[in-house]
């Protein structure tokens, strides 16, 4: 190398310690390091991502700035990110400045072989209409009786019994694979009509489930690499890009027969056939001109949502009951409550069927529980924005266009600043009013698991009475205990899924405890053996 090389490259070498110096002093997160920025923390603390998110924002008031790397003219735009837990930032970023805060070409890209322009997917106009044209069905209490049925349906006639069978056989099961398949099997009914019956005994594989599984896990390796890392795997079809390849088309070849039959259906119906209640049909009834890639975009995009998000959240609710038995009880006592004005004293009534769409609605507690979870354990954990034109957040941090800004869902559910000293403390009670009665909900800006603003989640409802009413039909019946020495932790990834399951032992559920404590709240006659006078007891329920 002759001296003028050497010079030269001194010379770059210095004017670079010199530019990233003066861009680590502006930054304000955790250690950045040169060309590497905060790779080595992330790496660093990638079994506990979420956590150390967190304890960052408790260390800079709530809001710091990161760049994923250090490299000239990048960190100022596609490198920079801004994160924040700030309720004041999260309102302006999801509603004062929505237009300035898009899902972005990297998320759009990353996703779009799977979800194409569907809602979960799009911006601008694209995603207007379709919002438009779903939050007419959504509001319908047509569309809710239809997921009653379909979520009544499963727990009745597969998800009771499979339990029923591990109790009596005293095996152990995945509780999270169990409902992840019992959400899977009915968002489908309840979005193309049809159920693939995934909860079946001896836990079937099913083609679509398997291929669409295969085609999330491979688009969220997408969002997680650099743009140009998997744009080069998909043109050279390495890793998960080939079976991405593959899930695609099978999952097309699925949905195509469907929707033939659906609109052969229709025709059938306009002659007098029998209508169906799914959100394909609907979308198709109010157009018949949507192309076949559409619907089938709709029906993803729903089942995207819908699956994996209320499984998940379901997950850590029985694990969080599990582990605080006071909280059980209120449940028990609530839906024991609610079934004798409506089914009678004679407690086989209570269990031959799940409970029905309007006694799911008097589970408050229930809710406040769930509600709590979702607080602690939010099945998103975080979501990135893309920064359209620069701006300034509420706090004072300034975001300049082309970068990123990323809300913790997860921090803000634990920051004393926003819920209190013992924002820790898994307490349902937070979500109810002055007399402990009735389910109140708290500002969207501080608990955001269902985002909030104009892209507040369409599906909330249908979230709780699906997770209100399986919690209500397992509790009732069983009693569920983590299986001794197993682990329960995070699984770092887009949704919060437990890593190694959710193992439980299943054992039958003692009633009889519960029946006393609300006869005697109620003054009411205590029988001689401890059961309330009048109340029926069956075996294996008493």
């Amino acid at each position: 190398m002759d001296t003028t090389t050497a010079l030269m490259l001194l010379t770059a070498l210095a004017a670079y310690l010199i530019w990233f110096k003066f861009i680590s002093r502006s930054l304000s997160g955790p250690r950045v390091w040169p060309l590497l920025g905060s790779l080595p923390g992330l790496i660093q603390n990638a079994n506990r991502m979420h956590d150390w998110i967190s304890d960052n924002l408790r260390s800079y008031g709530g809001t710091y700035q990161t760049c994923i790397f250090a490299i000239p003219f990048l960190s100022r735009k596609q490198g920079l990110v801004t994160v924040t837990c700030e309720p004041k930032n999260v309102e302006h970023i999801l509603k004062a400045r929505f237009d300035n805060y898009p899902k972005g070409p990297n998320w759009q890209s990353a996703f779009h072989d799977l979800l194409g322009d569907g809602i979960f997917n799009s911006d601008g106009d694209t995603w207007r209409f379709q919002r438009k044209t779903a939050a007419l069905e959504f509001t319908t209490r047509t569309l809710r009786q239809a997921m009653a049925r379909w979520v009544n349906r499963s727990i009745k006639h597969r998800f009771c019994p499979i339990l029923e069978t591990a109790q009596l056989q005293a095996k152990q099961v995945d509780l999270q694979d169990l409902l992840l398949r019992i959400t899977f099997d009915n968002i489908c009914g309840l979005a193309f009509g049809k159920d693939p019956e995934t909860l079946s005994p001896g836990l079937p594989e099913n083609g679509f489930a398997m291929a669409f599984d295969r085609a999330t896990e491979a688009t969220l390796q997408r969002f997680i690499l650099p743009g140009a890392i998997w744009r080069l795997r998909k043109y050279l079809r390495l890793g998960m890009e080939v079976s991405m390849s593959q899930s695609l088309q099978d999952m097309d070849a699925y949905l195509s027969d469907i929707i033939s039959t659906r609109k052969l259906e229709l025709v059938s119906r306009q002659e007098g056939g029998t209508p169906h209640d799914d959100l394909l049909s609907r979308f198709m009834k109010k157009r018949e001109s949507y192309s076949d890639a559409f619907l089938q975009h709709v029906a993803l995009n729903f089942i995207l949502a819908g699956r994996d998000t209320s499984s998940v959240a379901m997950s850590w609710f029985f694990w969080l009951v599990s582990q605080n038995p006071r909280v059980e009880e209120k449940i028990l006592i609530e839906i024991c409550t609610v079934l004798m004005e409506t089914r009678g004293r004679d407690i086989s009534k209570w269990i031959e069927e799940p409970l029905v769409f309007d006694e799911v609605d008097q589970l408050s507690y229930l809710k406040a529980a769930l509600s709590e979870t979702l607080r602690l354990y939010p099945s998103v954990p975080q979501d990135s924005k893309h920064v359209v034109s620069d701006d300034v957040l509420p706090t004072g941090t300034f975001v300049p266009a082309g970068s990123s800004v990323t809300y913790s869902i997860y921090a803000m559910g634990r920051m004393k600043f926003i819920w209190g000293e013992d924002s820790l403390e898994f307490k349902p009670e937070r979500w109810l009013n002055s007399d402990g009665k009735k389910f109140e909900a708290q500002d969207s800006y501080k608990f955001v698991a269902f985002n909030a603003g104009p892209r507040i989640c369409l599906g909330k409802d249908l979230a709780y009475l699906q997770m209100k009413s399986i919690a209500a039909a397992v509790l009732l019946r069983h009693r569920l205990t983590v299986v001794p020495g197993h682990r329960v932790e995070q699984k770092m990834s887009l949704t919060l899924f437990m890593k190694y399951g959710l193992l439980v032992n299943v054992q039958p559920r003692e009633l009889k405890p519960i029946i006393e404590k609300i006869c005697k709240g109620n003054n009411s006659t205590v029988g001689v053996n401890g059961n309330c006078q009048g109340v029926e007891m069956v075996a294996g329920v008493a």
